[in-house]
């Protein structure tokens, strides 16, 4: 890793990101004001360093009065909390997938690749809406909603590194020694082939982080009250040529966060395979 750590702009990247993760877990203590606090007399009121003597609204307020810096805080819980735990279940589902159609090949090969190409066939966001029609907004709903078909990124992965693997020599030796298939998968050619599955499960969270802003945005993600950084977008999408800040600033939360991932991940990439680096 001391190529990442020598990248001019992964390493910055990774201290965004990290800072971000920070925000999210500390946001009661971080947070200025009550997001879901509303005050009408404070309506679209514009960011403003100090108001009376006291700290103010630094970003403004929303159409309902409520805190903006406060909310995109409290938002970023939502958006990391989602990309993790869509990421981590699309990840462990993929490599399990992954192994079984690239090592056992035959009738389980076909019957996956044919799953897969089945759900890469929908595009994404479409499919994503089409689910949550029928299941409803709401947290949980929007996680299975994403990881439903995220799963077949890491298994198209780990299914060509298994087959490029499976015929080496250390898995040979393994199988003539008698060595169980599961004791192949998980112990000899999954620890080989980590490190892209590593590397573009973290580009994927960008990517659901994105997918989750356009749902709230549409309405179909977590529900009001709850701070949600594509549902503050659309909130500011009346008031954007009198109230610029309230759609403005969770934009650029949301264009920070993913392009500080996506070039972290890059730095990641490199660090694993020297033969991407410049």
């Amino acid at each position: 890793m001391a190529g990442f750590a020598q990248n001019r702009l992964a390493l910055p990247s990774a201290v965004v990101v990290l800072l971000f993760v920070v925000m999210a877990i500390f946001a009661p203590l971080i947070a200025p004001q009550d997001p879901n606090e509303t005050d009408l007399f404070r309506r679209l009121q514009p960011p403003a360093w100090a108001e009376g003597g006291e700290w103010a609204y630094f970003l403004g307020c929303d159409a309902l009065g409520r805190d903006i810096l406060s909310r995109i805080i409290y938002g970023a819980r939502i958006s990391i909390f989602i990309g993790v735990v869509v990421v981590s279940i699309a990840t462990v589902v993929g490599i399990l997938a992954g192994l079984a159609s690239g090592y056992l090949r035959g009738w389980v090969d076909i019957v996956i690749s044919r799953i897969v190409d089945i759900l890469l066939g929908f595009p994404y966001l479409i499919f994503a809406i089409g689910l949550m029609a029928m299941m409803g907004p709401g947290l949980w709903n929007i996680i299975l909603a994403l990881a439903y078909k995220e799963w077949v990124i890491p298994c198209r992965v780990v299914r060509g590194e298994t087959l490029a693997t499976r015929e080496l020599e250390y898995v040979e030796a393994a199988r003539a020694l008698g060595a169980s298939g599961r004791h192949i998968m998980l112990r000899e050619i999954l620890p080989n082939i980590l490190s892209p599955v590593i590397v573009v499960s973290t580009i994927r969270m960008a990517h659901i982080i994105i997918l989750e802003a356009s749902l709230s945005f549409l309405g179909l993600g977590v529900q009001p009250p709850t701070a949600s950084w594509g549902s503050m977008v659309a909130d500011g999408r009346a008031f954007i040529l009198e109230a610029w800040w309230v759609s403005t600033f969770p934009g650029l939360a949301i264009v920070a966060l993913v392009l500080a991932i996506n070039v972290a991940s890059q730095g990641l990439r490199d660090a694993f395979d020297p033969r991407f680096a410049e």
